[in-house]
């Protein structure tokens, strides 16, 4: 009976020591094995590991990408003209046995001291690449070049910590709250400036175009004013040909019709009152007839 407690006793001692030199590494972490402080064995692959019970300790470390958000800062580019910037970095850790000594903790500790530390060479990095540029090449295209680059100078740094830095991203890039009324005024002053130049172009060019139309217009005023002389002249010319033609022919006939024609315009409705000597050759032709009608009756008496 005494024998069969001592194999129990001897069989349960050996099960709990088997069970506890058994552990499993997950695939999403990496785990060192220290005996006495020191570390003994790595182990990074996922799958059964051994270690010695009572001797041996574990400790675990996350093996997945690991996102670590900076607090703004402000930078100041070649151009004098500050930046508040707004960053986030990821990152693993590549080396767990370097990453225990720099830290000197495991598990969310370890996170926490290891972050601390990345954040202080991320804001280094990012102030002076970030200072080395102009504003322009910071907010234009060209950001994601200066992202690479924090990232490649920020590698060798965190290398010290057993991190590799997987990628650097600049979120946000803003003026200092002070400078955000100055610059929309500045603005607003060159966006005025351009409006002005804009409107002073347009004024010149539209006196070009309103001094070409007042000359043309006189040209052209000008071109049938030349051309109504000419046909005027030409249809007085033709005029007095004819009135010299008719002359020639008979001239009683020629004078008798200029003097109807006086006539005619002289003893208009609004015109009807005129003025002249008894004796005036004016009404020679009137008076001609007046003298034929007399002699006519004279006769038939």
């Amino acid at each position: 009976m005494r024998a069969l407690t001592i194999l129990l006793i001897a069989g349960a001692v050996a099960l709990v020591g088997i069970l506890s030199s058994v552990f499993i590494v997950d695939e999403r972490q990496k785990a060192l094995v220290l005996r006495f402080g020191r570390v003994v064995a790595v182990k990074e692959e996922p799958g059964l590991a051994f270690k010695l019970p009572l001797f041996d300790n574990l400790m675990r470390y996350d093996d997945r990408i690991l996102s670590r958000d900076l607090d703004p800062i402000e930078i100041t580019p070649l151009d004098d003209r500050r930046l508040v910037v707004d960053a986030f970095a990821r990152y693993r850790i590549s080396d767990v046995n370097r990453f225990r000594e720099a830290t000197g903790a495991s598990g969310d500790q370890a996170i926490f001291v290891a972050g601390s530390r990345l954040d202080s060479i991320l804001r280094a990095e990012t102030r002076e690449v970030l200072g080395s540029v102009s504003s322009n090449d910071i907010l234009s295209s060209d950001r994601a070049a200066l992202m690479l680059r924090i990232r490649n100078s920020a590698i060798s740094e965190a290398q010290a910590l057993g991190i590799e830095v997987v990628d650097v991203r600049l979120k946000r890039t803003d003026l200092p709250r002070e400078n955000l009324d100055a610059t929309f005024a500045r603005m607003r002053a060159e966006r005025e400036r351009e409006a002005a130049d804009e409107i002073a172009r347009g004024n010149e060019a539209a006196q070009r175009v309103r001094a070409q139309a007042d000359r043309t217009q006189v040209e052209i005023v000008s071109e049938a004013k030349k051309t109504s002389e000419i046909v005027r002249g030409e249809a007085d010319a033709r005029r007095n040909a004819i009135f010299a033609d008719a002359f020639g022919a008979d001239q009683e006939f020629f004078e008798f019709y200029r003097s109807l024609t006086a006539y005619q315009r002289s003893l208009q409705s609004n015109n009807s009152t005129l003025v002249m000597a008894p004796d005036s050759e004016f009404f020679n032709y009137l008076k001609s007839a007046e003298g034929a009608e007399q002699d006519a009756a004279t006769a038939s008496q």
